[in-house]
């Protein structure tokens, strides 16, 4: 596109996935009541293509699915958002590509989906708004604080000139920490094959060899893509096996998978059926007050003893409250006296002796604990012994999942939505809420589980367990873990199936790099210290920058994921709303005292 023409008002966003995007949509929506007919410039940063970026790029494996139902993704707001921009309104993937909406589509098709909100997105903005797209690397920013910032972008002699820069820089690739160093130089030294956290798409996976063992720590999503790539993407398939489940019908040219983690199991399944009847009405514990306490506290909070038990009662009455209205069969209490005394309860142990008394059945209770760490406390005899009770585990939780009558774990998983949208506000909480949140709400679909019991079976697959621990000796890579501590599994191979920490410290990125090199705050975690009114940059003193904003991964306002469930209140949403309102007010002003 053109290139921008001086002395007109510019805006640089970096960044042109999602979130890019959704900032943008934002700019178009809001920008007739804010900027008027004024003329702006809006440069887009990204060597990806706009809409997808790197990690929804349409060029990728049609094996690898989206995560999420096709009727759950959208990039359009709805009158649940608590934004002060205009709503406007979209359809979602399903709605959009004529497909089933419990589906889950590739991820090309996804792509394809956001190619085409950016082109509407590009198409509502005002006449006088010109977007100009950079398919290069950003490289820096500079300039003075009251003064123009200066974009330097990957084989450009010049900056860019901007008034404003937002940052939505989504995932990136990180440095080695001290670990995976070390584990690299001796896979080196040894002629080993060892790769590390990465997004798996972008991995180099020729190397693993046809029916050699490969440890694989991590048990997430990147573990799933993985599986996939190694099995599928190999040339094996699955065949039904006439009783609901499927066989594993091998290539010969997979690796043997020795999976391990913390927690030793995979993520929950994904919820396998429709909400019927009311809403826990959402949030009753942690709600705005609650955070406002919070924030308000003169010797700051810690998460789990300020805010923890907060969240462990919202959740548990979202549970209660969907146990006593929808299946009261299983209670021994009437919800009104349930709610009053579980209100009332002053600490855990008065919760679980009122559960106690008024929910018979342990399974229709709710144990955050024994969710978090279901093999905590427990050892095998064997590996052999591991393996028959992780695929009971699946079959259970998969079961469990795709059973109406546990309708409770779906109020749960609209309680997380509802938490995550509070803790929002609190900036950086910690990495172990935001694992427990994608474990508990965000596993992978339910034919994926399928898919892994099927490669146990046919030993394709292994489990090592929980605490799995890796050492590098005698010319390989050795495992061990807590479930099964007198054995271990050697190999050739290690992969570590999780994404980089996005941390400003060890970024391969060099502007957020050079943010933190110039006086950008870095919160204990490593992540962009922002504001959470409207995302402008901090510096170490905790000043906003005028001039510069960040959403996204590596910021301290982090969400819950890529995309936003229809008419949930997205705090993503809300959070581009803001920024782009703040950046539209400062251009408008600005606009107006250049003319003047």
């Amino acid at each position: 596109m053109s290139a921008s023409t001086a002395g007109r008002p510019s805006l640089v966003i970096v960044g042109a996935g999602p979130r890019g995007t959704g900032v943008l949509e934002r700019i178009a929506a809001n920008a007739p009541e804010l900027y008027g007919g004024t003329e702006l410039d809006v440069h887009l940063v990204d060597p990806y293509p706009p809409g997808g970026g790197r990690i929804w790029r349409q060029e990728q494996s049609p094996l690898l699915w989206m995560n999420s139902q096709a009727q759950d993704v959208t990039m359009f707001t709805d009158e649940t958002v608590d934004m002060a921009g205009p709503v406007r309104p979209g359809p979602t993937l399903h709605e959009w590509a004529a497909v089933d909406g419990r589906s889950f589509s590739d991820r090309r098709l996804l792509g394809s989906y956001l190619s085409w909100v950016y082109e509407r997105t590009v198409a509502a903005l005002p006449p006088g708004i010109r977007v100009h797209r950079h398919a290069r690397r950003a490289l820096g920013v500079g300039g003075p604080r009251e003064g123009r910032q200066q974009v330097w972008l990957e084989g450009r002699p010049r900056p860019l000139l901007a008034d404003l820069v937002v940052l939505t820089l989504g995932h990136l690739d990180a440095e080695p920490d001290d670990e995976q160093r070390e584990l690299a130089a001796y896979a080196r030294e040894h002629g080993l094959v060892h790769l590390p956290p990465d997004f798996t798409a972008d991995s180099d996976l020729t190397a693993p060899a046809p029916g050699e063992p490969v440890l694989v720590r991590g048990f997430g999503l990147a573990f799933v893509d993985l599986m996939v790539l190694l099995t599928e993407g190999r040339g094996g398939r699955y065949e039904d096996d006439g009783r609901g489940g499927l066989t594993y019908v091998p290539s010969g040219r997979e690796p043997v998978l020795y999976v391990g983690s913390r927690r030793g199991v995979p993520y929950h399944s994904k919820i396998g059926y429709d909400w019927e009847g009311e809403r826990p009405p959402l949030p009753r514990f942690l709600g705005p007050a609650e955070i406002d306490a919070l924030l308000a506290r003169p010797d700051g909070f810690d998460f789990r003893r300020d805010v923890w038990p907060l969240v462990e009662k919202e959740l548990g009455f979202a549970h209660y409250h969907r146990l006593f209205t929808a299946h009261p069969e299983r209670t021994t209490l009437a919800w009104t006296e349930f709610e009053k005394r579980y209100a009332a309860a002053g600490d855990a142990a008065e919760v679980t002796a009122l559960v106690a008394d008024a929910v018979p059945d342990p399974a229709d209770r709710l144990d955050l604990a024994a969710l978090d760490r279901p093999l905590d406390g427990i050892t095998y005899g064997s590996y052999g012994e591991l393996q028959d009770e992780l695929r009971a585990y699946i079959e259970d939780d998969l079961m469990r999942r795709h059973n109406p009558l546990r309708s409770q774990d779906s109020a749960v998983f609209l309680a997380l939505l509802s938490v995550y949208g509070q803790l929002v506000r609190l900036g950086d909480i910690g990495s172990w809420w935001h694992g427990f949140f994608s474990y508990l709400a965000s596993g992978p679909p339910g034919p994926r589980l399928r898919q892994m019991l099927a490669l146990s079976r046919a030993g394709v697959l292994r489990f090592l367990g929980a605490g799995m621990r890796v050492e590098a000796a005698d010319g390989v890579f050795r495992a061990r873990s807590d479930s099964v501590p007198w054995s271990f599994v050697e190999a050739r191979a290690l992969v570590e199936a999780r994404l980089p920490e996005p941390t400003a410290e060890r970024t391969r990125d060099a502007l957020l790099r050079g943010l933190h090199a110039d006086g950008a705050g870095v919160t204990a975690e490593g992540l962009l210290a922002v504001d959470p009114a409207d995302g402008r940059v901090l510096d170490r003193s905790g000043r906003p920058h005028p001039r510069r904003f960040a959403l996204g991964p590596h910021t301290d306002a982090r969400g819950s994921g890529a995309f936003t469930r229809p008419r949930t209140g997205g705090p993503a949403f809300r959070q581009n709303d803001a920024t782009a309102r703040a950046a539209l007010a400062f251009l408008g002003a600005l606009s107006c005292r250049t003319a003047a």
